[in-house]
């Protein structure tokens, strides 16, 4: 009976939690609220991380940047603000669902709340990807901590790190204890229908491996890249620069493994290069060029 009790407060909390404000209906352009949470004190980081994961479940909460492409619908709901004197302090969006949802944290009193969304779609046209003019360490790599002159380091994992060059940035991740790659070796023998199936198996493999790196690098950054952090995941947007799957179907017909694949690679109209690259044994790198 006490365990009961216990999960009809806990239910009855979350439903509080999850209720709309009360009055007209809450919308900004296409978007409506659909929750919202609120501290008579600012939050603190577990406390806010805690309530985005409670929110977005397995998915993955990405942080919107202000210098970046805007998305109609989320301007939308952002615009009013901005222009306001209650500004946003941050704002994150999922995608992991029906509907993308955002996430925004504004000051309330002497305290937060936190604002969800319910977005129709992100919405804003493909743009060409570039690199901002000024790339600031301490605004770049605000969640990394410095190890040497020119090394940093992750704040919350230790094997994420970026290198700074005179003429751009590497970042590397290593996965340690993940099963290598397993080569085909006989896949210019096998049947068309065997072959497609080879090669879808590689490609979700790269795709799985592609998000990873979004994660680990762009996700870790702040004002590096033009595009938002979803933006990567779009095939009008990355499609151009992804590997193709004629490039995958070569590398599997030798059955030997190169030392990196590219799974990204963009030049930007400045001349700047743009590569994610994976050696398929744990082991992946983004590298920026200028």
């Amino acid at each position: 009976m006490k365990h009961f009790k216990f999960f009809a407060v806990l239910l009855m909390s979350a439903v509080c939690l999850w209720a709309a404000p009360k009055g007209k209906p809450y919308t900004a352009g296409s978007a409506k609220v659909v929750g919202a949470v609120e501290s008579k004190k600012p939050f603190s980081g577990e406390r806010l991380f805690a309530t985005l994961d409670s929110v977005g479940g397995t998915g993955t909460w990405m942080e919107w940047d202000v210098n970046g492409v805007k998305d109609p619908s989320l301007m939308g709901v952002l615009e009013p603000m901005l222009k306001g004197t209650n500004k946003p302090e941050m704002v994150w969006v999922i995608t992991e669902r029906a509907k993308p949802l955002a996430a925004v944290l504004l000051p309330k009193g002497n305290g937060e709340t936190i604002l969800f969304y319910e977005l129709q779609s992100l919405d804003a046209k493909p743009e060409p990807l570039a690199i901002n003019p000024v790339l600031r360490p301490d605004v770049v790599l605000r969640d990394y901590r410095q190890i040497s002159e020119t090394e940093y380091a992750h704040r919350d994992k230790d094997n994420l790190k970026v290198k700074l060059l005179p003429s751009g940035m590497i970042f590397s991740y290593d996965k340690k204890g993940d099963e290598p790659l397993y080569m085909v070796k006989d896949y210019a023998s096998r049947t068309l229908d065997e072959k497609a199936s080879i090669l879808t198996d590689y490609e979700d493999y790269f795709k799985y491996e592609y998000s990873l790196m979004l994660r680990a690098f762009v996700q870790s950054v702040r004002g590096v890249f033009n595009w938002q952090p979803w933006h990567w995941y779009m095939p009008a947007w990355n499609s151009k620069w992804m590997l193709k799957r004629s490039e995958l179907e070569a590398i599997l017909v030798r059955g030997v493994a190169p030392s990196f694949f590219k799974l990204f690679k963009a030049t930007t109209a400045a001349g700047e290069t743009i590569e994610f690259r994976t050696n398929g044994n744990g082991y992946s790198e983004l590298e920026i060029r200028r």
